[in-house]
């Protein structure tokens, strides 16, 4: 039986395999990169590259899929590690910093590109990169109860103000429902080639289209 069996059942085998063999690269392997990576992994998604610097650090254990003894081992091969012992799906593994001169040797190979970086600098990079080469790119990105799922030609870089600053308030359940919401997002560009935009907020659980 397929590790995909119930998720074949709800898609439909069709889109299973379209989903398999569609490339996209998840740029960031913090709270929203590294459940978003997961998740599209156990959906059946198998073309994935991860991009991240960072090293894990204790304070990333509540909201991201990490554990203890991975503390100050590279996040991107961390998760790459952890998802091939669960599901034998080969991710593609980027342990550096993207920046506007490495773009096209990172990104290049994607039909997909997902933003989830902290700094505003790296999503520019990232924005301007896929708008001159007309590669699709979606960006999903939260703050305190807020999150939004947003599509290249429709996103702006937020300010450069408290830039990469991990101390912030953030809650896991905000982190999972925008996961779950850009996931589908997602699936639905694969299936259909629609690019929908959400706003959500987790106090009142409102989810609605992004209007720019």
């Amino acid at each position: 039986m397929s590790i995909f069996f119930h998720e074949q059942l709800y898609r439909s085998p069709e889109l299973m395999a379209k989903i398999a063999e569609f490339p996209v690269t998840i740029c960031g392997a913090g709270a929203l990169g590294a459940n978003l990576t997961e998740n599209l992994a156990r959906s059946g998604f198998s073309q994935l590259t991860i991009i991240d610097r960072d090293r894990i650090e204790e304070r990333n254990l509540s909201t991201q899929p990490y554990y203890k003894s991975d503390v100050g081992a590279y996040k991107a091969k961390i998760l790459t590690n952890t998802l091939y012992r669960a599901l034998g799906v080969a991710v593609n593994e980027k342990s550096k910093e993207l920046t506007p001169e490495n773009c096209s040797q990172l990104l290049g190979n994607a039909h997909l590109v997902i933003d989830t970086f902290d700094n505003s600098s790296s999503r520019q990079a990232v924005k301007d990169y896929c708008q001159k080469n007309n590669l699709a790119c979606l960006h999903v990105g939260l703050s305190r109860d807020y999150a939004e799922v947003i599509w290249n030609d429709k996103y702006r870089v937020p300010s450069a103000i408290n830039d990469d600053i991990c101390d912030y308030p953030l809650a896991r359940n905000l982190v999972l429902l925008a996961v779950a919401i850009a996931s589908e997002v997602i699936i639905k560009f694969v299936s259909l080639g629609e690019q929908d935009s959400h706003t959500l907020t987790l106090g009142d659980f409102a989810v609605k289209p992004f209007i720019a």
